[in-house]
């Protein structure tokens, strides 16, 4: 089922409690802001594609048929600047979708799918914010950042940017700040980390430990 067919077939309300995680299909995200204040900045668009794991076989794939991509609808648009960074225009601002059904679209989309992101604490911080705002709710889905994982399994790396990170397993972007390119990139990160990640954990449960071992580490760079 594509994500519009899982906006046509929503049903808007609360989430009561956190769903059981899926822990075969997760989701790694990426979005596009008018800047980089979490608090006042606006959401501007989202991108995520859905990968596969098997934990019998310790294996991790990219499922490019099940991927979202969504710009939301801006009263105000963002500043030259900003436009060329990410290269949504002002039209294409103008005509996105309503704010709420993006946000019910996205939450549709990842239904009790982890999710992930690169410094994920920013695309975390204003999914929820707009959510709170459009449905009432922030998803109850759990996060892991990428970067973390890296950082633990990674420990001799002297990186910290996205760009560190490609740079060093030789990863090409074809539009970097792009939200759907990104988060393809990501994708693609995390397979080159995947089998250190495999080695030490046998759940998403493990993976959520994992990442938090990074707390623990000096960080080179």
């Amino acid at each position: 089922m594509s994500w519009i067919d899982r906006l046509r077939t929503a049903v808007t309300g609360t989430v009561a409690g956190a769903p059981v995680v899926d822990p075969s299909r997760w989701i790694m995200l990426d979005v596009e802001t008018s800047g980089l204040d979490m608090h006042k900045d606006r959401l501007l668009a989202i991108a995520a594609i859905a990968m596969q794991v098997d934990w019998q076989t310790g294996s991790l794939g990219v499922d490019l048929g099940d991927s979202f991509e969504v710009v939301l609808r801006q009263d105000e648009v963002s500043n030259k600047d900003n436009i060329l960074l990410h290269g949504i225009g002002a039209q294409r601002q103008r005509d996105g979708l309503d704010p709420a059904l993006a946000m019910q679209a996205f939450a549709n989309y990842v239904g009790n799918a982890p999710l992930l992101a690169f410094h994920a604490a920013f695309d975390q911080r204003m999914i929820n914010r707009y959510t709170r705002q459009h449905l009432g709710h922030q998803l109850p889905n759990p996060w892991v950042d990428v970067d973390h994982l890296c950082a633990v399994t990674y420990e001799g790396v002297r990186a910290r940017a996205l760009d560190d990170w490609m740079a060093h397993f030789g990863i090409h972007c074809a539009v970097r700040h792009q939200a759907a390119a990104d988060t393809l990139a990501e994708c693609e990160l995390l397979q080159h980390i995947w089998p250190k990640v495999a080695a030490q954990c046998k759940s998403w449960g493990d993976v959520q430990r994992l990442a938090l071992q990074h707390r623990w580490l000096p960080r080179a760079g």
